[in-house]
């Protein structure tokens, strides 16, 4: 599902677009707002993933769906009209890379440092304060941290910030410790 969300020529163009007609319609901040839910949704759904993503769901009809999801989330016309014409296009399919490419343009814009963190259980709010405050200190900036939980990294942390990972899971480190016995 992480895959879903690299950037592609094709994402990085979409959002480019629709990053320009956000910022000249005066609705960076309603747009950026639906992608972040969308981008959740798409976390959570695999039905939302599948009708994107499926090549055997017409493009009419990926217009149709993502338009009705649009909807029935109350997101802003610009939002809307974007899925509808991605669909319609048939590059549903593009949908995580217009995502990524249009946080990353929000982000240069805007100046904010957006992290994401992973962990094996839902963080406290202390952990949350404590994450947030170290990584003000190594970026220099308050970053805006979006959380997930994925138990499969069985315990620790992921942080990605931009293109940098810092990957403290104990699942990575238990696949550490199997690839070096392999190796001894």
């Amino acid at each position: 599902m992480a895959d879903d969300f690299r950037t592609t020529d094709v994402g990085e163009r979409y959002a480019q677009a629709l990053f320009d007609l956000a910022l000249e319609t005066g609705k960076l901040d309603a747009v950026r707002a639906d992608l972040k839910s969308l981008k959740a949704a798409w976390i959570e759904s695999a039905d939302l993933r599948r009708l994107a993503t499926s090549p055997v769901i017409a493009a009419d009809d990926q217009q149709k769906g993502l338009v009705a999801i649009a909807d029935a989330a109350k997101f802003d016309t610009t939002t809307r009209n974007f899925l509808g014409l991605l669909g319609q296009n048939g590059r549903a399919r593009d949908l995580g890379g217009v995502i990524t490419g249009f946080e990353a343009l929000y982000s240069k814009h805007t100046g904010v440092v957006a992290a994401e963190v992973v962990s094996a259980v839902p963080l406290t709010t202390a952990q949350t304060t404590h994450i947030r405050s170290a990584l003000m200190q190594a970026l220099g900036k308050a970053p805006e941290i979006t959380a997930r939980v994925d138990p499969a990294i069985l315990g620790g942390l992921k942080v990605k910030v931009g293109s940098k990972l810092f990957d403290a899971s104990l699942k990575s480190k238990l696949d550490q410790m199997k690839f070096a016995l392999k190796r001894a």
